[in-house]
């Protein structure tokens, strides 16, 4: 059994108001000095995956098997599992049945386990597209193929790829995250840039997205006349995360037995990303499974659903977990479920 966690912090300044709050400064991959917090939960990850080893080593006896105890980086880049893949994981150290992990979940109180069968996060792909122009004077539009024009076009009509070309019962989002032209009132740029994130589940719905975002940009450049676009398609894209609905069943099992079976519960699956997705994705194609842990203070999670007040996300700078029982519920949630994992070694 391989239990993974992942341990990269965010370069976001942390305003929970803990008297351990962060006050760490690092550099971030692209080179930039930024405040840095545990804002998607890792802090929590990595303790409880040193209380699960130290909790299994306690109870040697109780089990046999292998436990592969994984620690992983760049997470939050979208790498970390990829490099380690890379690094030959499988075949320098012994190849588990399954891989578990668990994640904090903002939208969850203390002390619950939440989980997805099947598809449970998304495809995750990044696009930019430079759209061409021919600059000049914003008095004399006729002189000049405006990109802005034709950028806004593009984002319009990138709507539709979800509207009218997913099928109604498939998930898929376009998100035009930025979009960036011009430096003055009256002058119209050379070009512009728009940065797109693209999520979907299945592998078909991501090569139609894909696809036609290529398509639609390319088009309206044609519209109006204006350079073909330049289009890039990152290449290391976090792929879909899938937990093995039998793996799902015997480990939630397990867990509601440890913690009580009011505190586990199925839920829908959401559009965010993994890369633990890709230790599946490999030829051995191993189940794994990763879980949820609520980290919400109880009362706060309450108090939210009453008033209709929404909680601090993940990569907020307000996300403050309720850390001791999201902690206690984590380990005896990991330790269960690889106990359970280990009957049939």
């Amino acid at each position: 059994v391989l239990i993974r966690a992942d341990m990269d912090a965010l370069p976001v300044p942390e305003q929970t108001g803990f008297p351990f709050s962060s006050k760490v400064r690092s550099e971030t991959w692209t080179g930039v000095e930024s405040p840095a917090m545990h804002a998607c939960g890792h802090d929590i990850h990595m303790t409880s995956w040193i209380g699960t080893a130290r909790r299994l080593a306690a109870a040697r006896d109780e089990w046999s098997g292998t436990l592969i105890m994984l620690a992983q980086p760049a997470e939050e880049l979208g790498l970390g599992a990829q490099a380690i893949l890379a690094d030959s994981l499988y075949t320098r150290f012994p190849k588990p049945d399954y891989n578990i992990a668990v994640h904090v979940s903002a939208a969850a109180p203390a002390g619950t386990v939440v989980y997805t069968k099947g598809y449970a996060m998304a495809n995750v792909d990044s696009v930019d597209i430079t759209v061409k122009g021919v600059g000049g004077n914003g008095a004399y539009p006729h002189t000049t193929r405006d990109p802005v024009l034709i950028a806004s076009h593009i984002v319009v009509a990138l709507q539709s790829l979800v509207s009218r070309n997913t099928k109604p019962t498939d998930s898929a989002v376009v998100t035009v995250g930025s979009f960036k032209a011009g430096a003055k009132h009256n002058i119209i740029s050379e070009e512009a840039e728009l940065l797109l994130t693209v999520r979907s589940y299945d592998d078909q719905t991501r090569k139609m997205l894909l696809d036609g975002i290529e398509r639609i940009a390319k088009a309206q450049a044609v519209a109006f006349d204006a350079p073909e676009p330049e289009i890039t398609i990152e290449n290391d894209f976090t792929p879909s995360l899938f937990n093995n609905e039998i793996l799902a069943d015997r480990a939630m099992g397990a867990v509601a037995e440890a913690i009580g079976t009011n505190n586990v519960s199925e839920v829908e699956p959401v559009m965010g990303g993994e890369d633990f997705s890709q230790y599946g994705r490999t030829e051995e194609q191993i189940p794994g499974l990763l879980f949820w842990v609520g980290a919400v203070d109880p009362a706060k999670f309450e108090a939210s659903q009453d008033a209709s007040l929404p909680l601090p996300s993940l990569h907020s700078p307000y996300f403050a977990p309720d850390y001791d029982p999201a902690i206690a519920t984590s380990v005896n949630a990991l330790t269960a479920a690889a106990l359970e994992l280990f009957k049939n070694s």
